[in-house]
């Protein structure tokens, strides 16, 4: 394993002072996958006091210090610098009773979360890996160290960054871990709902229909309104799948945007509540759109997501059923209400969400390339598309006489007529109709 330029001269500063010194956790699982890492952490049997004697003469950030950790800032980046530790039990799911400093790297390694995450490097020490971290990744395993349940039951966060892991490596969780993982993860409620959000939104944007479904307890298990859609037959000619398998290939399917995949997942929430059969055992979900708008609103400001994306979401959500005609006056007036960006969003949304009935039945489907063609030409065709792309302001109507709201409506009037083609967006041809409807 070659370390940066940065990291090495750190190493070896430790090392030159007495200090045992290590590149930890990550950066040496992904080193090992053949994958280039994106920041490097150190642990050290220096303790912090002594670390930051080494490192005097550098700009250092000591916010860590109590838990061991001294970040030294170089050249090439920020580098923590944690003293070999060991940790007390997590009375609250998150933080340790109480952090011991260790002499020794493999009592600093027992302390993590899984095995592939547990090996540390050392140009002139070698690999430490004590719990078979390499053996795993060569087999593709996600495996806890010592006991699953002890590890989760120090962070329970851990359940979902295992998932986070198992997806993003390729990697099988081994059958122990993943029955503790399961049993556990309903402990997750305990976690602060920002750190949950968090780790949700790295992993939607990694996730396959497959990964959604293999995980799908543990998901339900911090959002609990995904569990009554796990097996929910639809009841439907539209749908092959069950309402989660359902959701699970939207979301899967999708471009990788918080965006679009938080809607995925979310997009049919609202169809449990909605349910209803008709005399022939057909199920219908009227309104479920909006239901599922304001189920997804509730969840969001739960996990206190930001109001940008929970705004966005939920107004996609919304229109998710919104059928759109291959016809240019409809269209127009969409792309000014959304602008491109969101109407292709909701195009891109429409279309998963099509794609994933199952049913192998063209419906709407078909319609997408062709709407994608239509609105691509409005766009080339600058068309006017919203009051600030009228040929007049408000401005030349009150020259015309027109005072209050009776100016808003009058541009309002305008546009419409000119989406309609029923006059030009041209001045002279507007300030006439406008004219006509002054007198």
């Amino acid at each position: 394993m070659l370390l940066p330029d940065y990291v090495r001269r750190c190493v070896d500063a430790l090392e030159s002072a007495g200090f045992a010194a290590y590149a930890v956790g990550g950066c040496v699982r992904d080193a090992c996958l053949g994958l280039t890492p994106q920041d490097y952490d150190l642990c050290t049997s220096a303790l912090p006091e002594e670390t930051e004697r080494v490192f005097s003469g550098h700009r250092l950030v000591l916010a860590g210090k109590k838990h061991g950790t001294v970040a030294v800032v170089t050249e090439g980046g920020i580098v923590e610098i944690t003293t070999f530790r060991t940790e007390g039990d997590y009375t609250d799911s998150r933080h340790p009773g109480w952090v011991r400093f260790v002499p020794d790297i493999e009592a600093d390694l027992a302390r993590r979360d899984f095995t592939v995450n547990a090996m540390a490097f050392s140009p002139s020490r070698g690999f430490a890996d004590p719990f078979g971290g390499r053996a795993d990744l060569e087999h593709r395993v996600l495996r806890a160290v010592g006991d699953p349940a002890t590890r989760f039951e120090e962070d329970a966060l851990r359940i979902l960054r295992g998932v986070r892991f198992a997806v993003k490596y390729g990697l099988t969780v081994e059958e122990k871990t993943m029955d503790a993982m399961l049993r556990l993860a309903p402990t997750m409620d305990k976690l602060a709902r920002e750190r949950v959000f968090e780790e949700l939104c790295k992993l939607l944007v990694l996730v396959t229909p497959e990964d959604l479904l293999r995980f799908a307890p543990i998901l339900a298990s911090v959002i609990p309104e995904l569990g009554p859609m796990i097996g929910f037959d639809q009841r439907s000619p539209h749908h092959a799948y069950d309402l989660f398998t359902h959701t699970a290939r939207v979301c899967g399917n999708l471009p990788p945007t918080l965006t679009l995949r938080w809607a995925g997942l979310l997009h049919d929430t609202g169809k449990i509540p909605t349910f209803t059969q008709d005399e022939t055992g057909r199920g219908h979900f009227y309104g479920h759109a909006k239901a599922s708008a304001q189920m997804a609103d509730d969840i969001l400001r739960r996990l206190k997501a930001p109001t940008a994306l929970r705004e966005e979401v939920t107004g996609l959500i919304e229109l998710h059923m919104t059928k759109l005609p291959p016809e240019k006056k409809v269209l127009r007036r969409w792309l000014g209400r959304l602008g491109p960006e969101a109407m292709d969003t909701l195009l891109t949304f429409q279309q998963a969400d099509f794609g994933g009935k199952g049913t192998g039945l063209p419906e709407e489907a078909e319609e997408f390339p062709r709407l994608r063609v239509i609105v691509g030409e409005i766009q080339a065709e600058n068309a006017c598309l919203s009051l600030k792309d009228l040929a007049v302001n408000g401005r030349d109507l009150m020259d015309l006489g027109f005072e209050g709201k009776a100016i808003g409506a009058c541009l309002q009037r305008l546009l419409d007529l000119v989406i309609d083609e029923k006059i030009p967006n041209e001045r002279d041809a507007l300030l006439a109709e406008a004219g006509r409807s002054a007198q």
